[in-house]
């Protein structure tokens, strides 16, 4: 059962026919809107007609602009669940631009920016001018939707313009707005009728036959409150003595309310005051839905009259199905019901009955709580949770959890382990194991009968909750870094699925492969992976089974096995064509699989294929990538610019990927600061980085352990590079001893990938004392592992002690094709990729390839900023390139660069 898309929330309300044209406060809202300015903002306390002027600026600006597109959403407070807002805000726009590039709700935590994004870059694809109009924007009071909106003014698409309706000021960027000449507002001054808006309204609208002076003193003393005045216009209605009614009243706009509101419904027959005040308890009216909550028949009919009789209702469709009552009034109604009618409840039930019986779960689980009937609320809440879950409504999820009371979820295991779910969601670890603990004995309790105990009705959820909770555990065990308890966990789960549970087998064999890999067991997690990938399949969550792609291929390459971990890219991205062009729409990871076949192109020394690869990845935007993988792209990237020698741009894509970096459940193997590191060992800022080690308490006589590896062979570079600055020291029989207690794990646990960085860092160690013999043996065991895969970049990107190692190896005669490849892509002053060579000319000191890079664009049309964008980095650090390649080329300006550069031949690709 899906949580469904209420249209009516999407309906543009139409001009109402006699409505009060009213042409000063239009022109001020088209005049905002050709001016370019992002946001239009209608701000003032209910009954000031801020529906209806939007409504009329829209109507006005169709029949201007036949080509505009018209989004509305009416919010209320079930929206401030950032899934849910994500989908009517999606919903709305795709509905006004069916042409629109279809772009789905990203469901994990933290991933609004991500679905923004992805819309944000599709509205910016088209051509067609959209006004996206978010009405009632007072009902939002979380951060996360708000913070949504604010991230929609900061990157807007030309082609949209925002407009917001509310009975107060937003939480969002106003004032910065306002001060940039971005923003058109209306506040109740602008909006108040003035006296010749007030006469049309009581004569043309309502129906009246007043004086001017009776007119002019309704006006002053509504001070142009439009309800004001509509109350008084309803109460005024077969009045012998108009003059003396209006006389009469005085005071605020409470006051006026109050007495109105008492005077209008005095005047209307029982049984349409009586229809009023019972079905005040709805936010939506429908002709069924009345009839079900007052227990009468005639509500179509009733609904029908009372929009002709103008008395409070608007219409949320066309076809005139569903309406509502005006806020203003709806709220006094309520008011008057609640203090009136005992019975209230019973309204609320009948309700939550009738939303039941026609699928609407989450009204009917609202009227239910409402009614305090906790119990049908329970139930309804268990019914609705896996289309709760399967729809990413986790805040509505949360907030029907924390109304019920303990005893009642304790009763109900089903809720209590979704308790426990939701608090892992948030990130509330310690509160998962006692509601976990408690929702499995409420499951095993069984009465004097030997039936269950619980309240729990039978159900695939129900059926396989030990499943569940086993799952959850080992989730819990994961996050706390307990991979034994997560083994433990993972492994009870899978005994106790059964053979169709294909997503619990799954989920356990994730976990237990997840296990596997933390510790360095390379083999078990690429079989476990398997498992999950097939699982996947069988239950036919064939995108989520693309997505095993990654953790098993990165399993591959620390087995060694680059060219088995391409062909499962490569696999998968063909796939992933295959689904992308069956469903419209491109599954989540296949950003991740092109950034992932990008590094394995870029080991190889393939830089134009890898760059193509993360290019391709950028333009699937962001709904192609998972929360929790976006990073890597940065990553990649910077790993590229270091082979084109740039490592100051390296170090800014770096800098980005720890800002982009989500803690995800996969092991962090290449921890992003230590990556860093590497940078400026690779620069010789061999302070940072031994600060560095020192903040990550790393040291030679640690331990080895798998997940810290990484970050053990930086600190063997580092002791390295320090010895060749200072020999006396004898830092490399620190780097050999650390070196040789690595290896010896490594070979245990058959990671290759890691063998072969060890020996080659035994070999740069041992030239670092000038052992060539002992460096050449070190090294021709690395060569003889890495060759047939096409390692490449491991070797290059040592650099000058490499380049002299291999001069030596050449000579040796050890293993000549390896040494072959690898010095041919080796020039002087760098490194080259694909084998290319950079030309030297008459330059005193060569151009790195990426100044060649620089070079090529300085020679075109682009500007900085321009150029700065096409390469990832600042405009500083383009600057800086600016300044090296002008020293070398001895010039000081662009176009005197672009004539040297093409006389020397440099600009060539």
């Amino acid at each position: 059962m899906a949580l469904p898309v209420l249209t009516t929330k999407l309906f543009v309300p139409a001009v109402r026919s006699h409505a009060v044209s009213r042409p000063r406060l239009i022109d001020k809202l088209h005049d905002g809107r050709r001016a370019g300015r992002k946001l239009t903002l209608v701000s003032a306390p209910a009954g000031f007609g801020k529906t209806s002027v939007l409504s009329e600026w829209i109507a006005d600006a169709r029949r201007r602009d036949p080509l505009l597109r018209v989004a509305w959403i009416s919010l209320d407070a079930a929206d401030n669940d950032p899934a849910r807002f994500l989908g009517y805000l999606v919903s709305a726009l795709q509905a006004a631009d069916p042409a629109l590039e279809p772009v789905a709700v990203a469901g994990q935590p933290g991933s609004v920016d991500q679905t923004l994004t992805a819309l944000i870059n599709a509205l910016a694809e088209g051509t067609t001018p959209i006004i996206l109009v978010i009405d009632d924007f007072q009902a939002i009071e979380a951060q996360p939707v708000r913070d949504a909106v604010s991230f929609l003014l900061d990157h807007q698409p030309p082609t949209l313009h925002l407009a917001l309706a509310s009975r107060s000021d937003p939480l969002l960027p106003v004032a910065r707005l306002r001060a940039g000449g971005e923003l058109t507002e209306l506040r109740a001054a602008d909006l108040r009728f003035t006296p010749g808006e007030a006469a049309g309204f009581l004569h043309e609208m309502m129906g009246l036959n007043l004086s001017a002076a009776d007119v002019a003193v309704l006006e002053a003393r509504t001070e142009g409150w439009i309800a004001g005045l509509q109350l008084a216009a309803l109460s005024l209605r077969e009045r012998d003595d108009a003059s003396g009614f209006i006389a009469g009243f005085a005071g605020s706009n409470r006051f006026v309310l109050d007495y109105l509101v008492e005077e209008v419904l005095q005047r209307q027959p029982a049984t349409v005051r009586d229809f009023l005040l019972r079905t005040s308890v709805l936010d939506g009216l429908n002709g069924a839905l009345c009839d079900a909550v007052t227990g009468l028949t005639g509500g179509s009919e009733m609904l029908a009259a009372l929009e002709r009789d103008n008395l409070f209702v608007v219409p949320l469709d066309d076809r005139r199905q569903w309406y509502r009552y005006h806020h203003l009034f709806a709220d006094v109604l309520r008011a008057r019901l609640a203090g009136q009618d005992p019975g209230l409840h019973v309204l609320h039930t009948r309700a939550s009955e009738w939303y039941e019986r026609n699928d609407l779960i989450e009204d009917a689980v609202r009227h239910a709580l409402a009614a305090d009937d906790v119990e049908r609320a329970a139930r309804l809440i268990e019914l609705a949770v896996p289309a709760v879950r399967l729809s990413r409504h986790d805040a509505t999820l949360l907030r029907w959890l924390a109304l019920l009371p303990a005893p009642v979820i304790r009763r109900r295991p089903v809720l209590g382990v979704y308790r426990a779910w939701s608090s892992l969601v948030a990130g509330d670890v310690e509160a998962v194991e006692p509601q976990l603990a408690a929702a499995e004995s409420s499951l095993a309790t069984r009465d004097a009968a030997g039936r269950p105990a619980h309240d729990s009705a039978p159900s695939e959820e129900l059926r396989t909750l030990p499943v569940t909770i086993a799952v959850y555990r080992a989730a819990v065990a994961q996050a706390r870094g307990d991979l034994a308890g997560m083994r433990t966990h993972a492994q009870r789960a899978l005994d106790l699925t059964e053979p169709g549970d294909h997503l619990g087998r799954g989920a356990a064999a994730g976990f237990l492969g997840l296990a596997a890999w933390a510790t360095g067991d390379l083999d078990a997690g690429v079989r476990a992976f398997g498992e999950v990938r097939t699982s996947l399949r069988r239950a036919g969550n064939l995108a989520d089974a693309l997505s095993t792609t990654i953790p098993t291929a990165d399993m591959l390459l620390g087995q060694g096995r680059l060219r088995d971990a391409q062909r499962s890219y490569e696999d998968a991205l063909g796939e992933a064509l295959r689904l992308s062009a069956a469903e419209g729409t491109p599954p989540q990871s296949t950003g991740d699989l092109e950034v992932g076949l990008s590094d394995i192109l870029r080991e190889q020394n393939d830089l134009p294929a890898a760059l193509a690869h993360l290019a391709a990845s950028e333009a699937l935007g962001e709904q192609a990538h998972s929360h929790e993988n976006r990073y890597r792209w940065f990553v990649s990237m910077a790993h590229i610019r270091q082979a084109q020698g740039d490592p100051e741009a390296a170090l800014e894509l770096l800098g980005t990927a720890e800002r982009h970096y989500r803690r995800g459940f996969l092991p962090e193997l290449h921890p992003i600061h230590a990556q860093t590191a590497r940078v400026w060992i690779s620069q010789g800022r061999l302070g940072e980085a031994t600060a560095w080690a020192r903040a990550r308490g790393l040291s030679s006589s640690d331990a080895p352990t798998y997940l810290r590896e990484f970050e053990h062979l930086t600190l063997a570079r580092l002791l390295i590079a320090g010895h060749r600055a200072d020999p006396g020291v004898g830092r490399h029989r620190e780097a050999l001893h650390l070196l040789g207690r690595l290896l010896a794990t490594a070979e245990t646990g058959r990671r290759w990938d890691s063998v072969i960085e060890i020996q080659l860092l035994q070999a740069l160690a041992h030239a670092a004392n000038d052992n060539i013999a002992r460096a050449l043996e070190s090294l021709e065991q690395a060569l003889r592992r890495a060759e047939p895969e096409g390692y490449c970049r491991l070797f290059l990107d040592e650099g000058e002690p490499m380049a002299a190692l291999l001069r030596h190896a050449a000579a040796a005669g050890i293993a000549p094709e390896a040494v072959r490849r690898l010095s041919g892509a080796l020039v002087p002053g760098g490194l080259q990729a694909g084998g290319s060579e950079a030309p030297v000319g008459e330059l005193a000191a060569p151009l790195s390839e990426r100044e060649r890079h620089v070079l090529r664009l300085l020679a075109s049309e682009l500007s900085g900023p321009d150029i700065a964008r096409e390469l990832y980095i600042s405009l500083n650090t383009l600057r800086t390139h600016t300044r090296h390649i002008f020293g070398k080329l001895e010039v000081n300006s662009r176009p005197a660069a672009v004539r040297r550069a093409e006389a020397l031949g440099l600009l060539k690709l």
